[in-house]
């Protein structure tokens, strides 16, 4: 079982109103479409996607891979047409727009959709809009799998987290960030699936991973980023204390263009623009 035949693949909601899935919850479908669409909160969520999460995977240095976005069929027509724009020299980018419904349940649909017939297992991975992971995550992704080739072989489902990385926020004069190593958060966090299984990565809470299945925690690499804005799902209940995030140094300016193919200055001329 050789990892290179191993399908890789990624899933990312762009603000799709789910039924569920959300730690903020509203009374109706139109509530959380409200909530979602407001303009300030789109133009966070686009200005973070295009300067954070987009540049690593335009630049992965394997790029067998495929990335679906899903958005709600209800997602404003000139917003699909700004998000089209800023995925067009992104091939392995896949728009697939679904209606409200149970977020488990449209997310495994979604994923198996873009699941080939493979006699391999598939290796999965999910990210907010608001994260990145490193240039260098899927060929990591495959060398891990291959090493645990036989963990993999037997069980339905293994989990592979990447733990190292950076908690970062992105604003118009350009990067604050702070180290971090932890566990099962949700960007460089990847499934391993059988083939005979049906579900995938978005079918299970990311923090109880490791009662469900074997997991593997890999350190010593930085291999993600996690977004930190004013629109954090996590951020909007009370009594959450806001995250003291530096400005980055020059020399912290240089690893973050070499590990994510962020730079400083087109994170500048994003919010300029």
């Amino acid at each position: 079982m050789n990892s290179r035949d191993m399908q890789v693949i990624g899933l990312c909601r762009f603000s799709y109103p789910a039924l569920g899935g959300f730690q903020v919850e509203h009374e109706t479908v139109e509530e959380r479409e409200a909530f979602l669409y407001d303009p300030v909160r789109m133009e966070e969520r686009f200005r973070t996607f295009e300067a954070l999460t987009l540049p690593p995977l335009r630049a992965q240095t394997d790029p067998d891979f495929i990335f679906g976005i899903v958005i709600g069929t209800s997602f404003p027509t000139p917003l699909r047409a700004r998000l089209e724009d800023l995925l067009a020299d992104i091939p392995q980018a896949v728009i697939i727009a679904r209606p409200p419904g149970r977020h488990r349940s449209v997310m495994k649909e979604v994923i198996n959709d873009l699941r080939e017939d493979r006699d391999t297992p598939s290796l999965q991975f999910r990210m907010d809009d608001d994260d990145a992971v490193s240039v260098r995550f899927v060929e990591r992704l495959r060398e891990v799998a291959l090493d645990l080739r036989g963990v993999i072989r037997n069980n339905r489902y293994t989990g592979i987290d990447f733990n190292q990385g950076f908690i970062a926020r992105v604003d118009a004069k350009g990067l604050r960030a702070k180290p971090c190593v932890e566990t099962l958060w949700t960007p460089a966090l990847a499934i391993a699936v059988s083939p005979h299984a049906s579900r995938g990565i978005m079918n299970f809470s990311h923090a109880k991973l490791s009662r469900i299945m074997p997991v593997l925690s890999v350190t010593g690499e930085d291999m993600f980023i996690r977004g930190h804005n004013d629109f954090n799902d996590s951020r909007q209940k009370d009594g959450i204390r806001p995250v003291r995030l530096p400005r980055i140094s020059s020399e912290d300016a240089e690893h973050f263009k070499r590990v994510f193919n962020i730079e400083e200055a087109q994170v500048r001329a994003v919010h300029a623009s």
